[in-house]
């Protein structure tokens, strides 16, 4: 790097924002607003409140936080101190948190009152200090044990911290996989990547200074896809919805002139099935992703009059890597035609490189071939690039397998198209992708087979109109009066309650191979017949 370069950061978009559009109003949570000014302001107040507290280069900060403007800003102001931001799944149960924090090596912990004060009666040994974020009318509830936001960030002073990175190659963020293989991993972003990725978010949604953004997609989840930093790059502005409810969305969409929200395929049939539901008379522009959204789904959206875009990622790419960008040709095609076009999982987008789908085995120098392209022939989908993370946090075996032959595996399966479009068609795990959160089946299944009356026990997916998928668990049970909703309950005392089964099947066997494997390909034969 020479020295007229400088390292590429998102933290650059808000000191332009404000420097350009001062006034402009960036971000709206319930009755309060903030202008970009303010929004910047209030970003150098925390970071010189983190500084005050003790927090240095390199420390984590973590947040367990809805959609918020403190989350928003914490984007901007952990890292500004060259701090790492850990922003946890709020639906995460307290032993999984506990488990991140002490991963992280958090020094803080931020969140709201109803999701830090689980962890009251946690052992949390790096976290210096607990912090209680205001509700969105600005109270407290003053959980135990945690100190107000409003009396930590007064410990910042007036000093100005130049918006800059000293590398772009530092990490700028570190979030969590929903452990699919066990443990969650520790995924690291990078400010140039983060940067990158945000841009490409500008040009494919299409974000202008116009633009109103809407929060249905959490923004602990891949950083908001990088929204959180793509938003603020283009001045727009940012609306805060801290649970997303049908009446909600479509009261800001109309109230708030929303221009552009994001979110699973489940956001996409609350939208569509609320009574509020009705005919656009504004453009918005929707973007989907976190599972397949079937075509179905697809068409009820663009029967409303919404633009929707599918793209296509994991937690190790920045969120979205590719977009099924549409072709002019598919506006002659039928509706339900172009639905089923538009499900593919496209082509790399504009910052990212192109995707790749391969055969299992490379050749003999250890490069990957490509599968044909004929829409048959099934891979694995890759990637690599400025889009693809830094590696797994302090798991060099987990990254190197990760990147084997110099691209990222992705564990999904998928077919390449002749017009150069990636379509997944299964999963090489187990995993079950619900509401937009994987569901590892091997934690479901030890949750389960930690109850005294289970003998053995498979949960594989199965389709579910609301959220997409979810785990089918099939149990042998030793107590014949144990029943479906004790096992549930269970789960829920030891997980994450969004990963319960939705629904439990008594059998007297799981069918197995000779080594004593499962087979979990019968199980799904069941469900689908």
């Amino acid at each position: 790097m020479s020295g007229l370069d400088v390292p590429l950061t998102p933290l650059r978009f808000l000191s332009r924002s404000a420097e350009v559009h001062p006034g402009k109003q960036a971000i709206i949570d319930g009755a309060r607003s903030f202008t970009y000014s303010e929004f910047a302001c209030a970003t150098q107040q925390l970071a010189q409140a983190l500084l005050a507290s003790g927090v240095r280069a390199g420390d984590s900060v973590a947040y367990v936080a809805s959609n918020s403007a403190e989350l928003l800003i914490a984007h901007y102001a952990v890292p500004l101190i060259g701090g790492v931001l850990v922003a946890t799944n709020t639906r995460l149960s307290p032993d999984e948190i506990t488990y991140i924090c002490g991963h992280s090596q958090a020094v803080m912990l931020f969140g709201d009152a109803g999701l830090i004060a689980p962890l009251a009666d946690h052992d949390l040994p790096t976290v210096r200090e607990r912090v209680e974020i205001p509700a969105q009318d600005g109270g407290y509830a003053d959980v135990a044990g945690t100190l107000r936001y409003s009396d930590v960030v007064a410990r910042g002073s007036s000093t100005t911290i130049p918006w800059e990175a000293d590398d772009e190659e530092r990490t700028i963020s570190v979030n969590y996989t929903s452990g699919t293989t066990g443990r969650p991993k520790g995924v690291m972003y990078t400010h140039r990547g983060a940067y990158l990725n945000s841009l490409g978010e500008v040009y494919h949604q299409g974000f202008t200074t116009d633009s109103r953004y809407l929060w249905t997609l959490p923004m602990f989840h891949c950083n908001g896809w990088c929204t959180t930093w793509a938003v603020t790059a283009a001045a727009a502005t940012h609306i805060c919805l801290r649970a997303v409810r049908g009446d909600d969305i479509w009261r800001l969409i109309d109230t708030e002139n929303v221009s552009h929200l994001c979110g699973a395929p489940t956001v996409l049939s609350t939208l569509a099935s609320a009574p509020q539901a009705h005919d656009l008379d504004r453009p918005l522009t929707i973007v989907t992703a976190g599972a397949p959204p079937t075509p179905t789904v697809i068409a009820k959206i663009r029967s409303l009059g919404a633009t929707l875009l599918h793209v296509y990622g994991l937690t190790e790419t920045y969120g979205p890597y590719s977009v099924c960008e549409p072709q002019p040709a598919w506006a002659d095609l039928e509706p339900e035609e172009q639905s089923v076009r538009l499900a593919r999982q496209g082509v790399g987008m504009l910052s990212a490189e192109r995707l790749r789908v391969v055969r299992g085995e490379p050749d003999a120098d250890g490069t990957l071939i490509d599968v044909a392209d004929d829409g048959v022939e099934m891979g694995e989908l890759v990637m690599r690039g400025n889009n693809v993370m830094k590696g797994y946090l302090d798991d060099a075996d987990g990254t190197a397998k990760a990147f084997a032959g110099g691209w990222f595996h992705s564990g999904d399966l998928g077919v390449m198209h002749p017009d150069g479009y990636v379509q997944i068609l299964d999963r090489a795990k187990d995993v079950i992708i619900s509401g937009g959160e994987n569901i590892s089946t091997i934690e479901v299944e030890q949750a389960l087979a930690s109850h005294p009356a289970v003998v053995d026990v498979a949960v594989v997916g199965m389709p579910d109109e609301k959220w997409g998928e979810r785990p089918l668990a099939f149990v042998v049970s030793s107590d014949g009066a144990v029943v479906e909703a004790d096992l549930i309950a269970h789960v829920k005392s030891r997980i994450a309650s969004y990963k319960a089964p939705g629904r439990v099947e008594f059998v007297d066997e799981l069918p197995k191979t000779s080594t004593g494997k499962t087979r979990k390909n019968e199980l799904r034969d069941r469900v689908t017949s």
